[in-house]
């Protein structure tokens, strides 16, 4: 049974008077948007300095799609394993090894680019171990957030988590283009190895400061049945129509966008504006979508996911700007718009997950989401190059922006995606009593 509207307004209301601020006084929390800002500006950095890696190589731009896209092969194939990982292993525990390994990695390759000793081969085989590596990452992370904080603090806590996301990925994105014009792409890749060595420790403390709490979902000790359990996290994911329906739009969007943007825009950024100019663009989306999170932790919206899903059309901009080559400041203006809607969307994604999956599958249903929505992008990222020097750059960026706008539209033909609302429990799917209600959160301390 829903609340009363009273205690839902009073919710909602104190969620938007809480200072963002006082989120940090929960060490646990802050420790986890510590190791999420670090790890994400590792992430952002790699594909920048790997794709000029690959032309430095002397490659073309089919080459930089298979080596991004075979990074996300890998990540796909292990993306259920992850979400499995991290609801029967502490999950603070399973960051923290996740993001040694890639420090270990990304260093790796950053030597051998400096040392001259890269080659194609390796740069695969190295793009592989890091995909796997973020496989197991990605689930743990976005489940562990209702562990951090009280349901009604949700909404502005993965705002203010996202905030620090994409500030960190303004920072890779923009060092990365710097570092591959002034320097080696062999530097950003070391110092992705310590942005991720940092993200472990975070990790860490965030592991300490949770073991003072008595979870209610503590690690499960039952025998380890995989089928199964896979199976339970397919019935969370498939019962409810809005969560399906919203991983098909991205499935279309994302492999669009990792086409047009990480296969062909380094390509035409080497054409005509340059590539410190290229860093500072996919910075500009960073820096929307860190003012897209400042407006959102402050919106009372109940229709949040309705509202997320009808600006993802948005992301059709940069393509429209990169389809016109070199005018530099149509392409920052669209980037910074996108990065706003982006947002608006993943915030009300994330929100919407948390209120109505309960915490123990949480994870498996966090990767059936991140595997259907990132399975296509190796198909974008491998098919962007071929289509382009087959039909052209600009025709590739156009169909793009066509195949976002068809996916958005169908979305918001459910009546599930436009009905559903946050800040109030929904009705369970499979009987669950709802996820975030009582959910036990780290004592505040100065």
């Amino acid at each position: 049974m829903s609340p009363p509207a009273s205690s839902r307004s009073r919710g909602l209301d104190s969620a938007k008077r809480l200072p963002l601020r006082a989120l940090l006084r929960r060490r646990g929390f802050r420790a986890l948007a510590s190791g999420r800002a670090l790890t994400y500006f590792g992430n952002a950095m790699a594909p920048v300095v790997l794709a000029f890696v690959v032309l430095d190589l002397g490659g073309s731009a089919v080459d930089v799609g298979l080596v991004v896209g075979a990074r996300s092969v890998s990540n796909v194939v292990l993306l259920l394993f992850g979400g499995l990982l991290a609801d029967r292993m502490p999950r603070a525990l399973v960051l923290q090894g996740a993001a040694l390994a890639a420090a270990l990695v990304q260093a790796g390759v950053g030597l051998a680019v400096l040392a001259g000793q890269a080659s194609m081969g390796a740069l695969l085989v190295l793009s592989v171990v890091q995909g796997a590596v973020a496989a197991v990452s990605v689930p743990a992370s976005a489940a562990l957030i209702p562990r951090t904080v009280p349901a009604d603090e949700l909404r502005p806590a993965n705002a203010l988590s996202r905030m620090g996301v994409n500030t960190g990925m303004i920072a890779g994105t923009s060092l990365g283009g710097l570092l591959a014009a002034v320097a080696s792409p062999g530097w950003g890749m070391v110092l992705n190895g310590a942005a991720f060595a940092g993200a472990s420790l975070t990790y860490r403390l965030a592991g300490r400061e949770l073991a003072r709490v008595r979870e209610r979902a503590d690690p499960v000790t039952e025998p380890v049945r995989p089928w199964q359990e896979l199976r339970e996290g397919w019935k969370e994911f498939a019962s409810r129509t809005w969560v399906w329906v919203v991983v098909l739009q991205f499935f279309v969007v994302n492999a669009v966008a990792a086409g047009g943007i990480q296969v062909l825009g380094p390509t035409v950024a080497d054409a005509t504006f340059g590539r410190t100019a290229w860093g500072c663009v996919l910075g500009t989306q960073m820096a929307g979508a860190l003012v897209g999170g400042l407006l959102v932790a402050r919106s009372k919206a109940r229709h949040a996911l309705r509202i997320g899903v009808a600006v993802v059309a948005l992301d059709a901009l940069p393509l429209v700007a990169l389809a016109q080559s070199a005018d530099v400041a149509v392409l920052v203006v669209a980037m910074f718009v996108n990065g706003i809607a982006i947002e608006q969307f993943g915030v009300a994604w994330d929100l919407s997950l948390q209120e109505n999956v309960p915490q123990e599958k949480l994870a498996r249903v966090y990767s059936y989401d991140a595997l259907g929505s990132t399975l296509a992008l190796p198909v974008g990222e491998m098919a962007a190059g071929p289509f382009a020097e087959r039909f052209g750059v600009r025709p590739t960026l156009l169909c793009g922006v066509a195949l976002v706008t068809l996916a958005t539209v169908g979305a918001l033909c459910s009546r599930q995606v436009r009905g559903l609302t946050t800040g109030e429990p929904q009705p369970a799917a499979v009987g669950e009593p709802h996820p975030a209600a009582g959910a036990p959160a780290l004592e505040t301390r100065a």
